[in-house]
């Protein structure tokens, strides 16, 4: 067993208790998941034994593997990164979340995968916040097209937003594109019912979760202060 996940483990959660508790908010608002990208099934094994269960992969090839080496059912499985529409149909047999979904298309192919598997699919609309060209995500502009459109599906649950910030030591930046994010699904929360419902805002990773959390974050994407540095650039 990797003992420093275990001690890492600890420290995110201590750091969660603390955010929210600076905030006035309760930790158990908020979900972690553990971005295993890159690294072994056995560091996710390790993870699992502490306790964590909410497992993120950015890669549809690296995520169908590792379900398949581990079926562990305790496991649930979020896709987090950038979403090629062609490579849904590898993982909607196990994958619980999707997190990137940026467009129609996404949606429409997500429902038609879910029922031929007899599934449903919990999915977060991924907004473009930070303004970035490289960025996925639809304009702020184009979401109530597509919440509009997922009121009519019934394998895929929209279950809220997910947005990633400017990659910047400005934490101002980060705090306003954070809270754009929170805006949003503000501004459409009361307007939905199922399978449209936006209780979550899925933001934040290593280097900005207080700003995220104090924002409003209900999910947060950490995988190096996990797993530990990753072995590429």
């Amino acid at each position: 067993m990797n003992t420093d996940i275990v001690a890492n483990l600890e420290e995110v959660k201590s750091q969660i208790e603390s955010i929210c508790s600076k905030c006035n908010r309760s930790s158990e608002e908020i979900t972690l998941i553990a971005i295993s990208k890159m690294k072994p099934v056995e560091d996710i094994r390790t993870a699992l034994e502490c306790g964590q269960v909410e497992f993120g992969e950015n890669k549809v090839q690296e995520l169908t593997g590792k379900m398949e080496e581990l079926p562990d059912e305790r496991v649930s499985w979020h896709m987090v990164g950038q979403l090629q529409t062609n490579k849904i149909k590898y993982m909607i047999d196990r994958v619980n979340w999707i997190h990137s979904v940026p467009k129609k298309k996404a949606l429409k192919e997500i429902e038609k995968r879910a029922e031929a598997a007899g599934r449903q699919i919990n999915v977060l609309i991924q907004v473009n916040i930070s303004g970035e060209d490289q960025k996925s995500g639809c304009e702020p502009e184009a979401l109530p097209e597509l919440l509009d459109y997922a009121r009519g599906l019934k394998y895929v649950r929209v279950r809220g937003l997910m947005g990633m910030a400017t990659l910047t030591d400005d934490r101002d930046q980060i705090r306003s594109e954070f809270a754009l994010l929170r805006k949003l699904r503000d501004q459409h929360k009361d307007a939905y019912d199922e399978p449209v419902k936006l209780e979550h805002l899925s933001m934040g990773m290593t280097h900005d979760m207080d700003i995220a959390i104090e924002e409003g974050a209900t999910m947060i994407r950490v995988g190096t202060a996990i797993f530990g540095v990753r072995d590429y650039q």
